[in-house]
């Protein structure tokens, strides 16, 4: 039978506490983490690869504002290439196609966004990952205390005092034996606390986050980036010559339009002035038409 009371003793008690400590922060954080990513991933969801260029703008805004994982994302904002096809041949040229994004990164998204940033930055990994070395620490560290203290009061004067010391220090190797059951036991607890809820409540949602990310941006290497500057390149070319071919064109349809506009309509005016000049000489004559213009007002 295992005796309760022995739990009573403060040692025990202040590992206890400690367990409970370390067992409520851990799943503090881990439920923060567990919440900012999903949020994260949600958002990313609700963009795609077709529309991420016209859209970019919101997402920044909602990622810079984010202090979960601002400083990331501003990093990796930087590594950003925009792509847009004006065109079919353009397309065709640069070889996009709808599953294609319009925003490519130089440097791997994983790169910013992994394990390392985005969990054990927001974990404080380092202090989680020593609680069960300390927790089992503790145990050996006050097991031989107790017992040191216990031989410490043992007292063998007389045979009265013998049997005492005796049962003392039984008592307290029960103690010193329990602390080390205790505190072993909690390390081993937390350790299987601590890998349930990693698993299940930050690396899953971590892996989710970066395969949205990876859907959205795809990754381009150096070498891809200068076969994309020399496809843009050509398509410069392209617009140049297309645009020679289609000058001479345009000037004869610009040309076509102002004559009809402007030099076609004050032609007629003057033609029509002409034949109606031509018909007051026939009815006045001569003297009459002159008499007009000039106002000839002598009378006989």
């Amino acid at each position: 039978m295992v005796n309760f009371k022995l739990f009573l003793d403060p040692v025990i008690i202040a590992i206890l506490i400690l367990f409970a400590g370390v067992v409520i922060y851990f799943v503090t954080k881990v439920r923060y983490i567990n919440a900012s990513l999903n949020f994260l991933t949600k958002t990313l969801r609700s963009f795609k690869k077709g529309n991420i260029a016209y859209r970019f703008k919101e997402l920044d805004e909602i990622f810079s504002n984010n202090g979960f994982i601002s400083n990331y994302w501003i990093e990796f904002k930087n590594t950003l290439v925009f792509t847009e096809a004006h065109s079919a041949q353009e397309e065709k040229l640069k070889g996009l196609t709808e599953g294609t994004s319009s925003i490519q990164c130089t440097i791997d998204s994983g790169y910013f966004f992994n394990e390392e940033t985005l969990i054990n930055s927001k974990l404080n990994y380092k202090f989680i990952s020593s609680v069960p070395t300390i927790l089992t620490g503790l145990g050996p560290l006050f097991t031989f205390l107790h017992i040191s203290l216990a031989f410490s009061k043992v007292n063998f004067a007389t045979q009265e005092a013998t049997i005492a010391s005796v049962s003392s220090l039984l008592a307290a190797m029960k103690v010193a034996a329990m602390i080390s059951v205790v505190a072993v036991g909690s390390s081993i607890l937390f350790i299987i606390i601590e890998r349930l809820l990693y698993k299940s409540m930050c690396k899953a949602p971590l892996n989710a986050f970066q395969l949205e990310m990876n859907k959205l941006f795809d990754s381009i290497t150096s070498e891809k980036f200068l076969v994309e500057l020399l496809k843009e390149s050509k398509l410069q070319n392209i617009a140049i010559n297309k645009a020679f071919v289609q000058l001479p064109s345009q000037m004869k349809t610009a040309f076509d339009k102002s004559f009809k506009e402007t030099l076609v309509p004050y032609l007629d005016n003057l033609i029509f002035s002409v034949n109606k000049l031509q018909e007051n000489i026939k009815k006045q004559g001569a003297q009459g038409i002159l008499d007009d213009l000039f106002g000839n007002d002598d009378k006989d």
